[in-house]
């Protein structure tokens, strides 16, 4: 099992840096991989602050990165209520993730 983190996350996401596209689809779809709960944190921070992506949009994405079967978390259910308090409310992912 591979531990990944923001780094990776985000270009598979954003599909914005082509030399690392690649590299991303290989690792987040065909191997057995774990997320911390400080990397989805800190890819909340990235895509909310750096990118100015929408906190519904950063849902999504991450709710439907963590269906994925070869993904492994600390607790799946907690990261999904974390991500959906978060979109709902203005407060910072951690304190979601506090709350979940």
């Amino acid at each position: 099992m591979n531990i990944v983190d923001a780094n990776l996350i985000l270009p598979y996401l954003l599909q914005d840096a082509p030399q690392f596209i690649e590299q991303a689809i290989d690792k987040i779809e065909n191997h057995h991989i774990f997320i911390p709960n400080e990397v989805i944190a800190e890819v909340v921070y990235v895509l909310e602050k750096v990118y100015k992506v929408e906190r519904v949009n950063i849902l999504d994405a991450l709710q439907n990165l963590l269906t994925y079967s070869n993904i492994t978390t600390h607790d799946r259910n907690i990261l999904v209520e974390a991500l959906k308090v978060y979109s709902k409310i203005k407060i910072d992912f951690v304190d979601s993730l506090l709350f979940a």
